[in-house]
């Protein structure tokens, strides 16, 4: 499974916290308000930040499992003062899904994983969900949508490029990219799951320098290894976005969709 670095994490933390949508946050827990406890596992969980986005509105006695295959990010994870009980397994989910579900378990939960994934991948993670009739909180699933303000010519070029580039295998095999989240839907509402879905976007100002210049280098990026687009574009691209970043004038929204579900059918 492709990782991510710690520092980059701890960038985008305060923008996933914001973005997380209220509505399907609400829809959680109300299901969960009537437990007195929970057991959650979270899939792919870098340092935390789920749990950390989540633990308060759940039941007050809660057991978290955390999984990742990175042992420094677990380690930063582990690291965090809690008021509940928290585990965590070294687990590369690309291959061992099974263990990282096996425990007794009430919610999976993960958060900026689906878009990573493979189309097989995802049908086998809704199964066995669903199989043992748990509750799924699925967050930030990439959807595809950018907005850059102000717009550049070769804007859509960029978009459409590291679009083609989700599509690339994450460490599942060939990734479903932007249409995850959909294809993750529809497959939990055919096994007979009700689904709270909504819209999770970045919305990111002038003053969110820091994050911009990352984004605008890791699309450039990402566009480059596709091999649809001059260097020398992109690299032009690449300067006028990080001249209006600098001025204070440029803004950025990334979509995202988060969906809540629970079964309604009895398989």
């Amino acid at each position: 499974m492709t990782g991510f670095s710690a520092e980059w994490l701890a960038l985008r933390e305060t923008y996933d916290l914001s973005a997380r949508n209220p509505a399907v946050l609400a829809v959680l827990a109300a299901d969960m308000a009537d437990r007195a406890s929970i057991r959650v596992v979270d899939l792919a969980c870098g340092t935390g930040a789920t749990m950390r986005a989540v633990a308060s509105r759940l039941p007050l006695e809660q057991h978290w499992r955390l999984v990742d295959n990175d042992e420094g990010l677990l380690a930063r994870a582990a690291a965090f003062n809690a008021r509940m009980q928290v585990d965590i397994q070294l687990n590369d989910i690309s291959c061992d899904l099974e263990a990282a579900l096996a425990a007794p378990l009430d919610l999976v939960a993960t958060s900026a994983l689906l878009d990573l994934v493979s189309d097989a991948w995802l049908q086998r993670f809704a199964s066995k969900i669903a199989d043992r009739g748990l509750q799924v909180y699925a967050a930030l699933t990439y959807d595809g949508r950018i907005s850059l303000d102000p717009a550049e010519a070769f804007d859509a070029e960029i978009v459409a490029a590291l679009n083609r580039h989700q599509r690339r295998d994450k460490g599942f095999g060939s990734a479903l990219g932007p249409t995850a989240a959909s294809a993750a839907i529809a497959r939990f509402e055919a096994l007979g799951y009700a689904v709270d879905s909504g819209k999770s976007d970045w919305r990111l100002g002038p003053d969110d320098r820091e994050i911009q210049r990352e984004l605008v280098a890791g699309w450039a990026s990402a566009a480059r290894e596709t091999g649809a687009l001059r260097a020398a574009d992109i690299d032009a691209w690449v300067l006028r976005r990080e001249e209006k970043i600098t001025a204070g004038r440029s803004s950025i929204s990334v979509g995202h969709v988060d969906f809540f579900g629970r079964p309604i059918k009895v398989r």
